[in-house]
Formats: structure tokens, C-alpha cells, sequence
């Protein structure tokens, strides 16, 4: 009997007999497909770093979306440009392109890119009167990584709802992310609760069905599994314990372009970022900037890595490959491309915080540390794994640019969080020189800092980068501030700041990045939106706080020396994102007087770079909005417990006043038979117990219903 009918034959859940075509197992990829005509398929394609060639689905998709949808979203969002001192009909057919990029971070980062996103949707309608909402219809990439990659898949497998009904659900077919219950152990601690274990064997028949095929999984998969249950659209309160749906198995990132969304030319292009440990580095700590970087779109998997220059027909990503060819050419595999597994192995952070020599992994709480454990422990009892900590990934690109590519004789690859080298806002795709950007979004939602805000280390580190490893390939980060105490001092953390606003050259020689960073609120109100990288689970008051504080700073700006809104902020950033457009037009349009005071104020001059002192009164420390457990009790009843503690003091001095008067008359009526009462005392003191001596010292015995996933053939 195969593992998968033993795993079958123990769980025992309400819809385990679900309709094949809707079943948790399509987690599994389909293996031994004929493959294409060789001769006329190309599954591999190469470019160099001077001579770089996008993919022609994505350059279709996005030049036929400048040329209508975005086009018209620029002309809504800037009407005729008169509020701005421009005249829009000048800049027909010359506007910037434009990205966005989501920053890593767990379900921090997926809250913080909701909810800056909503503060740039021109669906949200204190978006649109602030004047931000409609950033986002214009833009035409959004790129995501790690925690970012989860807002990324979610709305493009949600079919691109506005960002509040993603998040919290809409009461009809969004049911939102159900983050109370905790992606790990969603029915609380017992990892052994009868709940807990139908959540677990849901997930082990996904990730033994993918094994059984011969693929090799590891714990990047049932990681994968769990973010589908909260980002993907199968799963609600009622069927979370159940198999009633697939909780988003089958859902292929290779499927995007088929979301009604996207047929309307309605989203941007999407793009996942992931790092690589080369084959032979088993290195635990932080990578270098040197190991390739790679990105997975609706048509690739790809890197623009000088080293590599190349990337696979995602469809047949997970197909074994020599030379740009399938090994075997009736075993091609199709459904690698999981959209969990893709968002998984974004986010794939086990190398660095999983101890196999201490069965422990670092940083989680020890609940979720505990379930993580858990089931990779009985993973690992029924599979063979390659790499336990990563994900793992047949090499497309065996024997491709052998003298320049240092896994170009692997067949597989290890592919770990997009965050792995420092570069924790995926920025890199954005710098394309083929994808040829006028302005780049940083949404930074990084924890740099003991206080879990961004310092801009990631755009520092991404900076070197682009010019050390990068500069034949990529175009160049702006100036920045010189190091990340620099980004303290100057105040540009704390606000929204456009870098590169006065370019030497034109073409500029790059492109203007309108940073946008997660901030204390800017009200001086106490924070709530810079939770821990490794929280997974939020109660509801918890995430409208966070939601409502990030979204409020996105369309709020800042007013120098003061706590208030910039109620210009809307229109200064439309000056931003259009400014670009100038330089596409001879003779170049003089930047307007309105849009000039705006850069004066949000623009960062390295010659006379502003101060902290703009932003005052920004706490820092983080407050929890819902209190939990003891905290959460004192809170709620601090007046009662001051009230019951008066009382109890009162109660305790009448009664020992009552006592001593008793004594002083009992006294004087047993003086004389005081040595019995003492004598009675000595003979029949009580026997009492600890409460230890009670407890048995045998081991818990788990209840047979619940003690294993598999039974034994």
C-alpha cells in the first residue's frame, strides 16, 4: 500500500470522499506528460545582460495595457492636469511606467502592502479624495517577496478585489484571511486537539501526493500548504477543518493570465522574488550578494543576473532538463508551479532558523515552532527529502552558460526566502534595464530595527548591489542616504520621501523612487503596525489597527515641524509619478511651480539633505491594540481589581481585629487548659501533599484517535 492510501485510510474527515477534480492531493504536479515538439518549443531561452530580451507574453500583456487601461487610469487620476500647473494632453502617449514592490516581513509585510495599497486605489474612496488613490491603476508591475509575495498571490487569485474586502472578506465570496487562527496550529496549542490534527493530515496528504510522484518536497511544502489555506480563495471559517475544497491545491501561477482581472488588461504585471543557496553551501547564516537571484512570473521562471541571462517556460518548471531540452521527452511535468509553492518558496526563511541538531526552529513562538515541527517531523518519516531547509527545485538551467553560472552543473536548485541576501524589498526585478522603469515604489515594511521599523538598510544593500553585480544589467539606485543611521537622522524613514527628483542626463540615468516606508503614525498616536516578522496569528482589532494606521499614513503625508496631514500630499504625488513623463517630451516641459514646492518638501538632496526634526513626536515602541491573555484581563479590569483589592484589605483587617478581640476572650475562659489545646494541635497536624505527589510520572498517553497520521501496513 502506497503512502498516500495509508495517509488516506487514518484521516478521518468529513468530506474525505470530495470530488476528484476539487481534491487537496492536485497539490501534486502531473509527471510523464509527452512534451512538445522540440523542434518548435523553445522551454529555455537565453539573452545576454547587454543585449536582454523580455519574455513576449509579458511584453504583449504589458505594452497593451500602457496603450489602453493605464492610459486611461492616468487620465482619471490627473483629469486635465491644471491642479498639478500642467497640461495633461501634452503628456499623451509619453507617461511614465511605472512599479511597485511589496518588502518580506510574514503577515506584517502582507498587512503593510494591503494596506499601503489600499491608500493607492482608486477603488478606495479615502484614497481617491486624498488624491493617492489612482497610483496603483497606473502602475504596471507590482512586484512581491516573501510575505510580499503572499498580498501578491492573494489579489491576483482573488481576482483583484479592492484591498479591505481581501483582507477582511466582503460577507459573500471573500471570506478574508482568517488570520485569528494561526497558520500552524489554527486550533490552538494541542498540536494533538482533534482540529489540529485534521488541519495536519490535510496538509500531509497535499505534500505525500506531491512526493509520491517523485519529486522531492520538503518543509517549504507544507509551509506552501499552510499560506494557501489564508491567501488563496478556497477556504473559509465553515471548511477550514475540512477537505470540502483543495484550501487552493491545483491553483497554478502559470494560470494568472486566465483571471477575468487580468483578461481586462485590470493589474499589473506580477513578479515573485527568490534566493538561491548553491549547491554545496550549506550555509546557515545570511547570503552574500553573489548567488543568483531569481523571479517567477505568470510566464518564467527566470534571472537577469548577469551570470545566468536566461529563463524557463514556467508551465514546465519542475521538468528535468540538460542543455535547454527535457532529459526525456515523454516525461515533461506540468503543475510545478503551485501558486502556494511559488509564494512558499519566496518565503521559504527554514535555512537559517531550522536546527535539525536541536529540533528546533528560531524565532517563532513556541506554539507554531512546535506545529512547524511537527509535521515535517512526520514529513520526514514517510519521504525521502533532498534539502529539508529550502525549496526544491529541478534545475532548468543545467549545462546553460557554463562558464558563468555556478549551478549550471546542478540538477536541482535550492531556492530560499527573496530576503536570504539582505535585499529585503524585491527592487531587483523593478531595475531591469529590458523593463526599461521611469519610477519605482518601495513599499518598505522591513524590521530593521529593535523596534521592528525600516532603516533603509534593504535599499542600501539592494543599491550596492544594483552597482556591484548588477550595472551591466540593471539600471542604478538614485543617492540615497549614506548608511542607515543616515536614513534616522535625515527623517526620511519616517515619511514618504521621492529620491532622484533632479537628474543630470536625459534619458534620466535613473529612474525616480517614490519611497514609501512604514511609519510610526504620524498623529503621534501609538503604533500598532510594526509587529514581529514572526507573529502568525492576529486577532480582528489587532489587524484593523494595523490596517487603518498604515493606510492613514499612506494618504496623509507630512507637514514639517507639525503632526498634521499634508493636504496637498495627493496632488505631490502625482507630481512624482508623472514628473518623468517631462523628459519624454522635446523640448523637456519645465517642471511646474505647484510641483516644484512639492519636491522641495518630499524630495531627498544629498547636499542639503533634511532633518529629523521635521517629523517630530513619532513613537516608536509598539502598542498592542488587543491586549491578550493576563495583559488583556488586567487592562479591561483595572478598575474592579483596584476596588476588589480595597475591599479585600478591609475584609482581611476587620477579621484580624475580629480575631484578636476572640482570642483575648477565649484566653481568659481556657487559661487553664491552654496545654491541651497545644497538645491536640502537635498530635493531629494535618498531612498535606504537594500537588506533584499526585501527578503520575508516566508520559501522557496520546488518545488512539489522535496519535498518528499513518497506520501501518
Amino acid at each position: 500500500m502506497s503512502r498516500l492510501r495509508r495517509l488516506i485510510g487514518f484521516l478521518v474527515l468529513p468530506a474525505i470522499t470530495a470530488a476528484f477534480e476539487d481534491s487537496v492531493t492536485d497539490y501534486a504536479p502531473s509527471v510523464n506528460i509527452p512534451c512538445p515538439d522540440l523542434s518548435t518549443t523553445e522551454f529555455v531561452r537565453e539573452w545576454t545582460a547587454s543585449n536582454q530580451t523580455l519574455n513576449p507574453n509579458e511584453e504583449e500583456y504589458v505594452q497593451t495595457r500602457l496603450n489602453s487601461t493605464i492610459a486611461q487610469a492616468w487620465n482619471d487620476w490627473l483629469s486635465d492636469g491644471s491642479q498639478l500647473g500642467y497640461n495633461t494632453s501634452s503628456f499623451q502617449g509619453h507617461f511614465p511606467k511605472i512599479g511597485l514592490a511589496i518588502p518580506g516581513g510574514g503577515l506584517r509585510a502582507a498587512q503593510f502592502g494591503a494596506a499601503a495599497l489600499s491608500g493607492i486605489d482608486a477603488r478606495n474612496e479615502s484614497a481617491k479624495s486624498a488624491g493617492t488613490g489612482g497610483l496603483l491603476q497606473v502602475s504596471s508591475y507590482l512586484a512581491g517577496l516573501s510575505g510580499g509575495s503572499w498580498i501578491t498571490g492573494s489579489l491576483f487569485f482573488n481576482n483583484f478585489p479592492t484591498l479591505g474586502e481581501l483582507v477582511f472578506g466582503n460577507g459573500n465570496n471573500l471570506t478574508g484571511w482568517l488570520l485569528d487562527l494561526a497558520f500552524a496550529t489554527p486550533d490552538g496549542d494541542d498540536l494533538f486537539s482533534e482540529y489540529n490534527q485534521y488541519f495536519y493530515g490535510s496538509i500531509l496528504w497535499s505534500v505525500m501526493a506531491k512526493a509520491d510522484t517523485g519529486i522531492d518536497t520538503s518543509i517549504t511544502d507544507p509551509w506552501a500548504r499552510m499560506i494557501s489555506f489564508h491567501f488563496l480563495n478556497q477556504t473559509n471559517r465553515q471548511n477550514f477543518f475540512t477537505n470540502d475544497t483543495a484550501h487552493g491545491a491545483g491553483q497554478l501561477w502559470s494560470n494568472i493570465p486566465n483571471i477575468p482581472a487580468w483578461q481586462q488588461y485590470e493589474t499589473p504585471f506580477p513578479i515573485l522574488v527568490t534566493d538561491s543557496r548553491p549547491q554545496g553551501l550549506n550555509t546557515t547564516v545570511a547570503l552574500t550578494l553573489d548567488p543568483t537571484v531569481y523571479e517567477i512570473t505568470p510566464f518564467e521562471f527566470a534571472s537577469y543576473d548577469p551570470d545566468l541571462s536566461a529563463g524557463v517556460n514556467l508551465t514546465f518548471a519542475g521538468t528535468p532538463m540538460t542543455n535547454k531540452k527535457p532529459v526525456n521527452a515523454t516525461a515533461c511535468v506540468t503543475g510545478f508551479d503551485q501558486a502556494g509553492f511559488m509564494m512558499g518558496t519566496s518565503a521559504s526563511l527554514f535555512n537559517q532558523i531550522l536546527d535539525f541538531a536541536h529540533n528546533t526552529i528560531q524565532d517563532f513562538s513556541q506554539s507554531d515552532g512546535n506545529g512547524l515541527l511537527y509535521v515535517l517531523s512526520r514529513q520526514l518519516s514517510e519521504v525521502r527529502t533532498r534539502a529539508d531547509d529550502v525549496a526544491n527545485w529541478p534545475n532548468p538551467f543545467n549545462g546553460v552558460k557554463t562558464s558563468t553560472y555556478e549551478d549550471t552543473n546542478s540538477t536541482w536548485l535550492s531556492l530560499i526566502d527573496g530576503a536570504s541576501n539582505g535585499e529585503n524589498i524585491p527592487l531587483g526585478p523593478l531595475f531591469v534595464k529590458a523593463r526599461a522603469l521611469d519610477v519605482i515604489v518601495p513599499l518598505d515594511g522591513s524590521a530593521d530595527d529593535s523596534n521592528n521599523w525600516p532603516n533603509g538598510t534593504d535599499m542600501l544593500i539592494t543599491a550596492e548591489r544594483l552597482s556591484s553585480i548588477l550595472e551591466a544589467s540593471h539600471q542604478q539606485m538614485p543617492p540615497l542616504p549614506q548608511n542607515a543611521q543616515a536614513f534616522i537622522d535625515t527623517g526620511v524613514r519616517e515619511r514618504a520621501t521621492f529620491f532622484g527628483c533632479d537628474p543630470t542626463q536625459n534619458p534620466p540615468e535613473f529612474p525616480l523612487v517614490i519611497y514609501i516606508p512604514n511609519t510610526p503614525p504620524f498623529n503621534g498616536d501609538d503604533p500598532a503596525a510594526n509587529t514581529g516578522t514572526f507573529q502568525l496569528q492576529y486577532t480582528p482589532k489587532q489587524q484593523q489597527v494595523l490596517f487603518d494606521q498604515i493606510h492613514n499614513n499612506t494618504i496623509s503625508g507630512f507637514v514639517p515641524n507639525t503632526n498634521d496631514a499634508d493636504p496637498n500630499f495627493g496632488k505631490c504625488l502625482q507630481c512624482a509619478a508623472v514628473d518623468r513623463a517631462r523628459y519624454k517630451i522635446s523640448p523637456v516641459i519645465n517642471r511646474s511651480d505647484f510641483c516644484q514646492t512639492c519636491f522641495t518638501q518630499y524630495c531627498y538632496d544629498p547636499t542639503h539633505p533634511p532633518s529629523l526634526s521635521e517629523v517630530p513626536n513619532r513613537k516608536q515602541i509598539f502598542v498592542d491594540p488587543d491586549p491578550q491573555g493576563l495583559v488583556n484581563f488586567l487592562s479591561e479590569n483595572e478598575n474592579k481589581l483596584i476596588g476588589g483589592v480595597v475591599g479585600l484589605v478591609i475584609f482581611i483587617a476587620l477579621l484580624i481585629g475580629g480575631l484578636v478581640w476572640w482570642k483575648k476572650r477565649r484566653d481568659k475562659k481556657f487559661i487553664a487548659h491552654y496545654h491541651q489545646v497545644s497538645a491536640l494541635h502537635e498530635e493531629e497536624e494535618l498531612n498535606l501533599k504537594t500537588y506533584s505527589q499526585y501527578i503520575r510520572p508516566e508520559s501522557y498517553e496520546i488518545p488512539a484517535h489522535r496519535g498518528s497520521l499513518y497506520t501501518d501496513s
